[in-house]
């Protein structure tokens, strides 16, 4: 124990290099051959995470692990395996599937997604040797497992084929054959979406008609819904087999299941079945993004009630807000009402925009772009909570300090911020609304408003102090003194970032929303973030530096990953569409690296984007 604890430590050492590690390998080298199961465990456990940042200094157990794979303890062997496939090179792939061929149907699902994920991996660090790689997960995807464990398989297929141009046909085809008897909706819909996008870019778009349309006969109302919408996207994309896609959507008008039927209805209308005007390109009706984020749009549409007015998309909130997760219950001396996030739905800026249009020193800052989560100003468990929340306009930022008084024997009046902007020079204080009155426990709002450059992503910091006048009370019978007395409490500073002029909002097809977008407006560069924690962290922080809108799950960083793609969107104050595209990569020193390619409406905004990075 005490030899194992001393190699382990050694292997945990801050910027450890190869030299000084060998002698502790050596030693984990000798337990793998143990005749005590915890010994052999112990030592392949830690030569795994070994691998993670320095492969090539456990190369040399690699014959010892082999002889790992066949262990009876199957965690031993699904570390044994996972740690030859991280430090294995192109020459023993070919040897290390054969094995894992044998391994895989001894194992449990959640062993069978770790090897996976490392198999994925192998496959992006040797892209030649695809064709073995994807014949094993296509041949693991046809045997029996969960839902979890399949969708592993069908995600690294999905990568290998994006990633590796080569890979696509064979790729798709191995994908075409899993929904002929796939037992999980959410899988055969998702996959049928992902040919639809690809599907019509190959060399021969017809070979994967049949398998889409088998889906229409033999499946659920769900997937029978999605085949329709996917030989939609082939129509629209393949103009040789439009006549053919016709035929088969209009055999699915009489489909049991409504939604199918108006499906067939509406892509036989829209991409011009017999001689039918087509309002608007076909293309950008099936690829096209949605701007509005659907729990935004499924709540206004609730909320509309009917008229003469049409319904008008552009009116439903933009903006993606996360809710917090309160205990019930719970007592809380923080602001509420306005002060606290709202709980429905929608994103705050309708209600914010609402209170700031009904107060004249403010009404006149034309519509309301942004409103940012409250941010806090005090401790916890103070006397005087304050937090605020920055509302973003073209030409303005207004600032509401929402304040609750916790201290019972108290009376505040005429309660006021002041605000020290030396540190904000681009910004020029213009209107104030004070708060006449803030009795125990009853939340009020106190705001200050800034003039800024129109349309300019101005930052700066602020310095807070709350002013007010105390008087005291009586909590028995609620009496206030008449006399009182001015005092201050000092806040915390507040800052106005580049991400406060950037909207979260997602779009439902990013890689068809990059296409479109001017490829001239693009600006690529790379930029060294320093030594992290981890990629997780490196990926967060650049997520909140921005203000973008993760897409399509890439907030999310495997495990024990090396390196990392995350697609962002968002629109820019003045309503500029901006798209981004990030890739991480982390070495031994847990020194992090970023590629940055940015594409928007306005190149000028793409150049700000890359600033923000680099001053960031």
């Amino acid at each position: 124990m005490v030899i194992f604890e001393a190699a382990k430590a050694i292997t945990e050492l801050t910027g450890v290099t190869s030299r000084e590690l060998t002698p502790a390998i050596t030693v984990l080298q000798l337990f793998l051959s143990s005749s005590k199961p915890v010994l052999r465990f112990a030592a392949v456990r830690t030569l795994n995470k070994v691998a993670m940042t320095h492969p090539m200094a456990v190369t040399n157990c690699n014959i010892d692990m082999e002889s790992l794979i066949s262990d009876q303890n199957r965690s031993i062997a699904t570390l044994a395996i996972t740690t030859l496939l991280k430090t294995g090179n192109e020459s023993s792939v070919d040897r290390l599937m054969k094995q894992i061929t044998n391994f895989m149907s001894d194992i449990a699902d959640e062993f069978k997604i770790v090897v996976v994920e490392a198999i994925r991996s192998l496959c992006l660090k040797f892209p030649l040797k695809y064709r073995t790689l994807m014949n094993f997960l296509s041949n693991i995807l046809r045997e029996e497992g969960g839902f979890e464990y399949k969708k592993a398989i069908v995600d690294s297929i999905v990568i290998l084929i994006r990633d590796i141009p080569d890979a696509k046909e064979s790729g798709l085809l191995h994908l075409c054959e899993f929904i002929e008897d796939c037992e999980f909706t959410y899988l055969s819909t998702q996959i049928l979406h992902f040919l639809g996008i690809e599907g019509p870019k190959t060399s021969d778009p017809s070979k994967y008609i049949r398998y889409i349309y088998n889906r229409v006969h033999l499946e659920n109302a769900t997937v029978r819904a999605s085949a329709v919408s996917t030989l939609a996207k082939f129509g629209a994309m393949v103009d040789s087999l439009k006549p053919r896609i016709f035929v088969l959507l209009r055999r699915c008008l009489f489909d049991s299941d409504d939604e199918v039927r108006d499906r067939a209805t509406l892509y036989l209308n829209t991409l011009g079945a017999d001689g039918a005007i087509v309002g608007e390109p076909a293309n950008e009706f099936l690829f096209g993004s949605l701007d509005v984020p659907l729990v935004n749009l499924e709540t206004s549409l609730k909320n509309y009630e009917p008229s003469d007015e049409p319904f008008d998309i552009s009116s439903v909130p933009r903006e993606v807000k996360t809710q917090p997760h309160a205990e019930k219950n719970a007592p809380s001396k923080k602001p509420t009402g306005l002060g606290s996030p709202p709980t429905g739905p929608v994103a705050t800026v309708d209600t914010y925009e609402k209170l700031l249009s009904s107060i004249p020193e403010f009404s006149g800052f034309g519509k309301l772009f942004k409103s940012s989560a409250p941010v806090e100003l005090t401790e916890p468990e103070t006397e005087y909570a304050v937090n605020v929340v920055k509302h973003i306009f073209d030409q303005h930022v207004l600032f509401q300090y929402n304040c609750t008084n916790t201290i019972p024997e108290q009376l505040l009046e005429n309660v006021t911020v002041i605000v020290d902007a030396s540190d904000a020079a681009e910004f020029a204080e213009v209107a104030s609304k004070p708060l006449q009155s803030l009795p125990y426990d009853s939340p009020g709002q106190s705001f200050l408003a800034f003039e800024k450059p129109g349309g300019v992503a101005a930052v700066g910091r602020f310095s807070n102090t709350l002013r007010f006048i105390v008087k005291e009370v009586d909590p028995s019978t609620g009496e206030v003194e008449d006399d009182g007395v001015e005092d201050e409490y000092q806040l915390e500073d507040l800052e106005v970032v580049a991400a406060d002029y950037m909207l979260k909002v997602a779009v439902s097809n990013f890689r068809n929303a990059w296409e479109n977008m001017n490829p001239d407006s693009e600006r690529i560069d790379e930029y060294g973030l320093g030594p992290r924690e981890s990629l997780v962290e490196a990926v967060n922080a650049v997520i909140n530096l921005l203000g973008m809108q993760p897409c399509e799950g890439t907030e999310v960083v495997p495990s024990n990953s090396r390196s990392h793609s995350c697609l962002l969107s968002g629109v820019f104050i003045g309503n500029v569409k901006v798209l981004a595209r990030l890739s991480f990569g982390i070495d031994g020193q847990k020194e992090v690296a970023m590629k940055l390619a940015v594409r928007s409406d306005e190149e000028s905004i793409s150049d700000l984007i890359h600033e923000m990075v680099a001053s960031g």
